[in-house]
């Protein structure tokens, strides 16, 4: 029941923190070429926040004190669900001049900071993983970041950098594109080198057959597959070697600008599932470096349809709470000592042989004793008989004939009787 009182507690106390503030995430005037409208809450619980339960490990961490960078088409601040200084600042690299990161003229990048930091709302069924971390907002692009071929590389490379610079612990990049950029290379290990774990969506281009997947590609990057409410990949989730994780990304529900939600499909919102894991663990774990956190995240991963290692789902689906709670320890198990079959002791074995030969004997003389009683019984009852009839043979009694049916009788068959 304690347990119970405190996991309420940390709940009441997350959406405390998301009552509403005045709006400040406004675009400047002139940057959208086509603002998307805002759209109606939805009010039901999804299906991904269903199957991992974030309520549940809430008691544990939010992800408080952690900073997860989104490098995208920036994030609406000023959505219900995203104010009350969830959203930082940011930056837009997109357009020229000093303009935040914290509008969004589409809804992309929105979605993907809701997924990761949205709290929790009174009669909404839709929040984030980790709404106790706070949204780095990156500008890079001005619509729909799934296909990184629209996005400048060295536009993204700066994002990325200044995603470090600025103290992120975890950058979420859902985008994908099939060419090794060298900047966005370098600036992949540039913020690695400051200790960033980097998560990256591994692309939708599957029917178009096996292609390389970048950032996802590059050593040290969580790349990200996504599945459908079956458990099942979803079609377009592209199969390869950079696979490492897979999340929710088929149907899920995410923010839109100003209010609202919509459904989502892709790896690009699979990603932030695991970047919001990741928040998780780095602040209940503050003292892991990124590398090891990668490796809880992989190793908590729960069952998927491909097994552990497939290139289609790779380690399995991400799992929040085990991640945060599961005691993982790098020494190997203890190696457990060699079963000893004590030796017999002789004089024991000769007890038993002398019992076994006595059971054997009482059982055979038992068996002769029964043999003569019954043979006595069978004498004492004929012989008498036998006396009086001087040993002459008795006349046998023949039953009375009985009449010959025509038909044989009634039979009930599992099966069609025979003939039929």
């Amino acid at each position: 029941m304690r347990g119970n009182r405190v996991g309420a507690a940390v709940i009441a106390a997350v959406i405390a923190a998301g009552q509403p503030t005045p709006a400040v995430a406004a675009p400047p005037p002139g940057a959208c070429r086509d603002t998307e409208p805002a759209r109606p809450p939805v009010r039901e619980l999804p299906w991904a926040q269903e199957l991992l339960a974030p309520q549940r490990v809430w008691p544990h961490s939010t992800g408080a004190g952690v900073v997860v960078a989104v490098v995208d088409s920036g994030v609406d601040a000023d959505h219900p669900q995203l104010r009350g200084g969830r959203v930082l600042r940011g930056q837009d690299f997109f357009l020229v001049g000093d303009l935040p990161g914290a509008f969004d003229c589409g809804s992309h990048g929105t979605a993907v900071a809701s997924i990761i930091a949205a709290a929790p709302q009174e009669g909404i069924g839709f929040r984030g993983l980790a709404p106790g971390a706070r949204v780095l907002p990156i500008r890079v692009t001005d619509r729909d970041g799934g296909r990184g071929a629209g996005i400048d590389p060295k536009v993204l490379a700066q994002g990325i950098r200044y995603a470090a610079d600025q103290g992120a612990d975890i950058i979420n990049l859902s985008l994908s594109g099939t060419r090794d950029d060298k900047a966005v290379r370098d600036a992949v290990a540039y913020a690695q080198s400051k200790d960033v774990l980097i998560i990256a969506a591994v692309g939708n281009l599957q029917g178009e057959g096996s292609l390389p997947s970048y950032p996802a590609g590059y050593d040290g990057v969580i790349g990200v597959g996504a599945v459908d409410i079956s458990g099942a990949r979803l079609e377009s989730s592209q199969i390869g070697p950079y696979v490492d994780i897979v999340a929710p990304g088929g149907g899920v529900l995410g923010a839109t600008r100003v209010a609202g939600h919509t459904y989502w499909d892709g790896t690009s919102f699979a990603a932030p599932f695991v970047a919001a894991t990741a928040a998780l663990v780095r602040s209940a774990w503050p003292d892991l470096p990124a590398d090891q956190v990668a490796r809880r995240l992989l190793a908590t991963a729960g069952p998927s349809r491909g097994g552990i290692g497939s290139l289609a789902y790779g380690a399995g689906t991400v799992n929040p709470y085990r991640a945060v709670t599961e005691g993982l320890v790098d020494s190997p198990p203890n190696v457990t000592a060699p079963v000893v079959i004590p030796r017999p002791d002789p004089g024991e074995l000769r007890a038993a042989e002398r019992w076994a030969v006595t059971r054997s004997r009482s059982h055979a003389w038992t068996l002769v004793v029964l043999i003569g009683t019954a043979v006595a019984l069978a004498a004492a009852l004929t012989v008498p008989r036998g006396r009086r009839r001087r040993w002459a043979p008795g006349a046998a009694h023949l039953p009375a004939a009985r009449p010959v049916r025509d038909e044989p009788p009634e039979q009930l068959f599992l099966l069609d009787p025979p003939g039929r």
